[in-house]
């Protein structure tokens, strides 16, 4: 056994990686060594999650947000963007359109938006689930416990909520008035109130060093998450990061198959953002790790203004064009598209309390 099988298989068995052997992990670059991480991550993929590619079908229904994050066109602070928030029968007449691609989980996603009532989202929620057979995904960033609550309640069956970075230091440079632990509380309510909870982070981000990714994905590795959205870091052309060098694509897969390796069972995307560099990597993140696509049902004109960073992935096409951009994935890997709800894989009983690192 060769030292990189050997650390490969310390990073797999370990209840809790080092730190040490992550960084050491990430920070190789020939291509046989990243060959052998890439394939023993996508093993791992295949004996825990099998060869189905699940998908999500995203609604972003505004793109209000009462944010400044250093990295995102949607900050409030950006007045070139056209801002706007869709009706619910806008939002349901989306929700349609993704059912009848028979796609079973719908992500409700927006901004961080100040304005969104608690009780029309769980109205939209109530008719989604009275109307389709479909999970709902809820991605609308910190919130009270009350409206998680009244949205579980509602039938909401997930809930994503990014940490984008693990360093504290690091998550305040980049989130001005924003609270790392309050991030951390949201999590554990989420947790707490029976959520699928999702989190993920952004590689590339100005001040990131091996070690807080190695940090980020003992982070995953502690929450228990069921889901993790891993992407390189594109700059907005209206955010304070403007004009900054975009994330490296291959450390962004080097992280999503070292998540893979050490998550095991967790969903994992190739993200739009993978798709959205010089060229598409999401194939390559499905080679190594990566088991769900998300193609995007947002109704034009709101797909063009919905720019959390420039050059997205698809927001040119017509709704229903990315069902062959899938199934064509899925066949060059010699896997399929699985129409099921695809919910959480981790079926043992959590510790809730104590399984975030504070």
């Amino acid at each position: 056994m060769s030292k990189l099988e050997r650390i490969l298989k310390r990073v797999y068995e370990a209840p809790l990686p080092e730190a040490a052997d992550l960084e050491r992990l990430l920070s190789l670059n020939e291509r046989e060594d990243i060959e052998a991480i890439f394939s023993f991550a996508d093993k791992v993929r295949r004996e825990f999650c099998g060869d189905g590619i699940a998908l999500r079908g995203i609604i972003e229904f505004s793109n209000f947000c009462q944010r400044e994050c250093a990295y995102c066109g949607l900050n409030k602070g950006n007045r070139a963007i056209q801002r706007y928030r869709m009706s619910k029968n806008e939002l349901l007449k989306a929700v349609k359109d993704l059912d009848c691609r028979n796609i079973k989980t719908v992500v409700l996603q927006s901004g961080e938006d100040s304005r969104l009532d608690a009780s029309w989202l769980e109205d939209v929620i109530l008719e989604i689930k009275s109307g389709f057979d479909m999970a709902i995904t809820l991605s609308v960033g910190e919130r009270s416990e009350h409206d998680y609550r009244t949205w579980k309640n509602a039938g909401a069956d997930r809930y994503l909520l990014k940490i984008e970075t693990s360093d504290e230091g690091l998550y305040s440079s980049l989130h001005p008035h924003m609270d790392f632990s309050r991030r951390l509380d949201c999590l554990r309510i989420l947790k707490g109130l029976g959520y699928q909870t999702g989190s993920g982070n952004i590689i590339g981000l100005p001040g990131q060093t091996p070690e807080s990714i190695a940090r980020d994905i003992i982070f995953f590795k502690r929450g228990d998450f069921d889901m993790i959205g891993i992407g390189p870091f594109i700059p907005h052309q209206s955010s304070s990061l403007a004009g900054r060098q975009k994330g490296d694509p291959l450390l962004s897969l080097k992280t999503v198959a070292l998540t893979r390796i050490v998550t095991r069972d967790t969903h994992i995307p190739a993200t739009t953002a993978l798709g959205s560099l010089e060229r598409d990597y999401r194939m390559e993140g499905l080679k190594c790790g990566a088991n769900v696509l998300m193609p995007n049902f947002t109704p034009r004109p709101f797909r063009d203004l919905y720019e959390i960073y420039p050059g997205k992935k698809c927001v040119d096409e017509p709704v229903g064009e990315c069902d062959i951009c899938t199934q064509g994935m899925a066949e060059a890997l010699g896997r399929f598209i699985d129409h099921s709800r695809a919910d959480s894989l981790k079926m043992r009983m959590r510790q809730v309390s104590g399984a975030l690192p504070r």
